[in-house]
């Protein structure tokens, strides 16, 4: 399982042209689930996002997790993170969970992230979507199980 974390000014998710999710300060998540991938694997990645420290404290230094920033959360799934980009010229997705269990794993990681932190939202898992974002930094990490 693979999360993009990104810490934001503000991020939003449209479908078909209507805004479905946004927020304004927090992270956005985007998140790849791989075929290997489990329910201990949300669990773990689910703990490290809410844990993880990229907001900065009043030295200035990335100290500071979501709770203690008082940010949101926008979750979004991202299949293309699971692609085998090692060779060739184009992307191979065997790597991928199923979709039918990546949909189930991925509301397990919005389930279990809104439970501990309320003020999370998230994107259509398998829909077209058109997201917009103000990364703050830029801050960008790859977290990976």
């Amino acid at each position: 399982m693979k999360a993009l974390i990104q810490r934001v000014r503000h991020a939003r998710v449209e479908v078909a042209q209507r805004c479905i999710a946004q927020i304004s300060e927090g992270m956005l998540v985007l998140v790849g689930i791989d075929a290997h991938d489990t329910e201990q694997s949300v669990d773990r990645l689910s703990d490290r996002l809410l844990h993880y420290r990229l907001f900065a404290d009043a030295q200035g230094r990335m100290n500071l997790d979501i709770g203690q920033s008082g940010g949101s959360i926008l979750v979004v799934s991202q299949f293309t993170l699971s692609a085998d980009t090692g060779k060739g010229l184009r992307p191979g997705f065997s790597n991928a969970a199923a979709p039918q269990e990546a949909e189930r794993l991925f509301n397990r990681v919005v389930e279990r992230i809104q439970r501990k932190h309320p003020a999370t939202t998230c994107g259509q898992f398998g829909a077209d979507m058109q997201v917009s974002l103000q990364n703050d930094g830029p801050v960008t990490f790859m977290l990976e199980n």
